[in-house]
């Protein structure tokens, strides 16, 4: 099951994907991603019944609406920093010991399409792929060996990061939390089509030159253990999206370092997920 957001003549609403469009969940009660999310697996088998037996009068056709974030604004954007073992060592750091956790404003989320605005004063935007969870049933201090019960699904983030204001100090959400600087989606890809995320292919490339290229096996921290390690300390909710760091190839550990730069698409995918692609602009003045 893939979960979208949508927006039409001003009005925005959740559904989900189907061959032949999109069926709006307002219909069964859920007038939110949020909302459905929250209400557990009740809620995804009412969907998925639903779903089989949709008349086309009850789809949205495609192209008919316009796909945005699929949590337009997630509670929290949790992010581990340095989370492939080959990113720690261009970016010249020690591979870490426990997670680096970091967040990113949600109002920071755009979905897949909408532009990257970057300001002027803004002189080394980058580029971070990487693959995300959302949690589904909240909780805290959640075992890692229950995990699974409180994952909702899997998408794609961009952790677009301003490096000159990340790392001007130790505290880097400013430098990541610049309107429209966390693409997100296109769509939310239910756990049970992923059972395992740590064997998953990511790539991000712009202008047909991939710059990134790894695999969810190289992370230093998984899954299991950053959802016992985040809800040992905070408690996780539903619709909260966690980063889980990105691989080797960011502009800021290449020579010369490599920025984006206005009229740029940049383009993620990760297997069994989708695309994200998201085209950079310049701040209008």
């Amino acid at each position: 099951m893939r979960l979208v957001s949508f927006a039409k003549n001003g009005i925005s609403g959740a559904g989900i994907l189907h061959k032949d469009g999109i069926l709006p969940l307002v219909g069964l009660g859920y007038d939110s991603a949020i909302a459905f999310i929250a209400a557990g697996e009740p809620a995804r088998a009412q969907a998925e019944k639903h779903l089989g037996r949709a008349s086309a009068a009850e789809l949205l056709p495609p192209g008919s609406v316009r796909l945005v974030a699929p949590i337009p604004r997630p509670p929290r954007v949790l992010c581990v920093g340095l989370n492939y073992r080959d990113h720690a060592i261009e970016a010249k750091m020690e591979i870490p010991a426990v997670p680096t956790i970091f967040i990113k404003l949600s109002t920071a989320v755009i979905g897949s399409g909408e532009p990257i605005v970057v300001p002027d004063f803004i002189t080394k935007p980058d580029y971070e792929a990487e693959l995300a969870f959302v949690i589904g049933k909240g909780g805290s201090r959640i075992p890692r060996d229950r995990w699974r019960e409180h994952i909702f699904g899997y998408t794609i983030l961009n952790d677009v990061s301003a490096r000159d204001v990340q790392l001007a100090t130790t505290q880097w959400m400013m430098g990541k939390s610049l309107n429209t600087f966390a693409p997100l989606g296109p769509h939310i890809v239910t756990a049970d089509e992923i059972p395992d995320p740590h064997v998953l292919d990511i790539r991000l490339s712009i202008g047909g030159e991939t710059l990134q290229h790894s695999n969810t096996k190289e992370f230093i921290f998984r899954v299991p253990e950053l959802v016992e390690f985040i809800s040992r300390l905070v408690p996780l909710e539903p619709g909260d999206v966690i980063s889980t760091g990105t691989p080797a190839g960011v502009g800021l550990g290449r020579t010369p370092n490599r920025w984006l730069r206005a009229g740029e698409e940049v383009v993620i995918e990760i297997e069994k997920i989708g695309v994200l692609s998201n085209r950079v602009v310049a701040e209008a003045s």
